[in-house]
């Protein structure tokens, strides 16, 4: 059947316009101006970003699976000890989709690869919330449990993902209204200062993953005698600790592409590997936090206050609701400004590489 489909042409790096480069990716490339309907098909073309897009959303059923499992399975809205796990699960769900939509239809205009970053930016937040919501519920060593850093993890976390949210948005074209609207065409940061949008960037996710955490490192690498909560669990703990740094390493070094350009555009790049291993080290963290959750339920039974709408749901709706105003502030003038006409012949997409950051 694939047989009988005409595939959109794919471009090479020099024929597509500057804000679709990928560091030393050289072919590839799909149209800058594709059709919805063309962005479909690529997910069945040879394109540089085919795996980007299958490595994301295949595991989202995954993820689903384990959600619709313990919504049914744990009667989860009975039970508000599992809803800190329910949360999780939602954001281990959208966070790939995210990611997986975006990939697919970035090809469709400049102005729709920011928006839908965007949207990847906001669904990697709203994980980054999953995961303090859940180790707050499960993961805390006993000696920290209902001390003022417990009580206050929560909402200092809330802070942490729309600061996050803010940072990513900003790293791609500066502050909406400020420093672009239709009738500015200079860009910040990202054209003027690559290099310093990509570090910007990775703080804006690096930090609340690392603020995240701390509870699990101080439980697993420095807590010791009474309280430290050492189960059967650390082990799994480490191995998802180990994936996620080897997630941020892929993210932020560009290799093996860097050694060779050009070598690895459809298999085998950094973004590709990156992918897999954040799902995989996904996938360890869900682990680890279902059997904390197991073991350790007597003693929270015991010894802390219940699990409330306060401290897991509500936390997450009000995630999603800020994530989404500050994606619409960043999105309207780009909604609002005039399209870029740029030619859907090759030789018009390579003169459109000249225009570099200046079309919507």
């Amino acid at each position: 059947m694939l047989s009988l489909i005409k595939f959109p042409r794919v471009f090479t790096i020099n024929q597509v316009p500057k804000v679709f480069h990928e560091d030393s990716i050289i072919s590839g490339y799909r149209h800058p101006r594709s059709s919805a309907t063309d962005c479909i098909l690529s997910l069945f073309q040879r394109t540089n970003e085919t795996l980007n897009i299958w490595t994301h959303f295949l595991p989202t059923w995954y993820f689903l699976w384990k959600l619709v499992t313990v919504v049914l399975m744990q009667a989860a809205w009975q039970d508000s000890f599992t809803w800190p796990l329910v949360v999780f699960l939602t954001s281990c769900c959208v966070y790939p989709l995210a990611s997986s939509c975006a990939h697919t239809f970035s090809s469709m205009s400049t102005r729709a690869r920011h928006i839908c970053f965007f949207f990847d930016y906001g669904a990697l937040s709203f994980y980054s919330l999953g995961s303090a919501i859940v180790y707050s519920a499960y993961v805390f060593p006993d000696k920290w449990v209902d001390t003022s850093f417990h009580r206050w993890y929560i909402p200092v976390a809330v802070v942490n993902t729309i600061i996050s949210t803010i940072l990513a948005c900003y790293s791609r074209l500066g502050f909406p209204f400020l420093h672009y609207n239709q009738d500015v065409v200079k860009r910040l940061p990202e054209c003027q200062s690559p290099k310093f949008s990509k570090v910007l960037r990775a703080v804006a996710f690096i930090y609340p993953y690392m603020f995240d955490n701390i509870p699990l490192f101080y439980r697993v690498f420095l807590c010791t005698g009474e309280g430290c909560t050492d189960n059967d669990t650390t082990v799994l703990h480490y191995q998802h600790i180990t994936m996620s740094f080897l997630t941020g390493f892929l993210f932020a070094s560009h290799l093996p592409e860097r050694l060779a350009p050009g070598s690895f555009d459809f298999i085998g790049h950094s973004h590709q590997l990156f992918h897999m291993c954040a799902i995989l080290a996904t996938h360890l963290q869900m682990q680890a936090v279902e059997r904390d959750m197991a073991t350790r339920r007597p003693w929270f039974s015991a010894n802390s206050v219940p699990v409330t709408f306060a401290g897991s749901v509500g936390p997450a709706l009000l995630c999603v609701a800020l994530n989404l105003i500050i994606i619409l502030l960043f999105s309207l003038p780009l909604l609002s400004a005039p399209a870029c006409q740029e030619g859907k012949g090759g030789s018009k997409s390579k003169k459109a590489s000249n225009k570099s950051c200046h079309c919507h």
